[in-house]
């Protein structure tokens, strides 16, 4: 089972992933990229503009299924997003985060998370999630609201 569950991962992964490297040097690390508690999106489109609705966000969220679940320490591939919503990026305990994201000093407001959604890399350059962004606004704003309220 648990090594159905790895594959499924893997290849789950490999299909996300972006054509950026993996790097988690600082060279990675850009005038693009954003300040921790900078929430600007490149899209333009701010958190503040979208109700997100959990049910709709529970369809979205299934995508992220693959690495992540909403269960209090339960990591996978990618850490529990179990209380997301205030918690400092790179703490979850018992998962191995890249220093990309231990040391970005990001704490995860819903408009962090939206701009993070949206382009994972840009936002923390070296990270290892292998997931390119969802570029739809109101998925975003679902997902959110989902994680909120699990």
């Amino acid at each position: 089972m648990h090594r159905q569950t790895t594959l499924k991962c893997l290849i789950a992964a490999g299909l996300l992933t972006a054509c950026s490297q993996n790097s988690t040097s600082e060279a990675n690390v850009s005038s693009d990229t954003p300040a921790a508690n900078a929430v600007d999106t490149l899209s333009g489109a701010k958190f503040a503009d979208f109700k997100g609705d959990p049910g709709a966000g529970a369809a979205s969220f299934a995508q992220c299924k693959a690495c992540h679940v909403i269960d209090a320490g339960v990591n996978r591939m990618g850490p529990s997003l179990h209380a997301v919503v205030g918690r400092k990026a790179g703490s979850v305990e018992g998962f191995r985060y890249s220093p990309a994201n231990k040391a970005s000093g990001i704490v995860w407001s819903e408009a962090k998370l939206f701009e993070f959604l949206e382009s994972p890399r840009r936002v923390i350059p070296g990270t290892t999630m292998g997931f390119a962004g969802i570029s739809d606004p109101q998925k975003r704003a679902d997902i959110i609201a989902y994680l909120k309220a699990n």
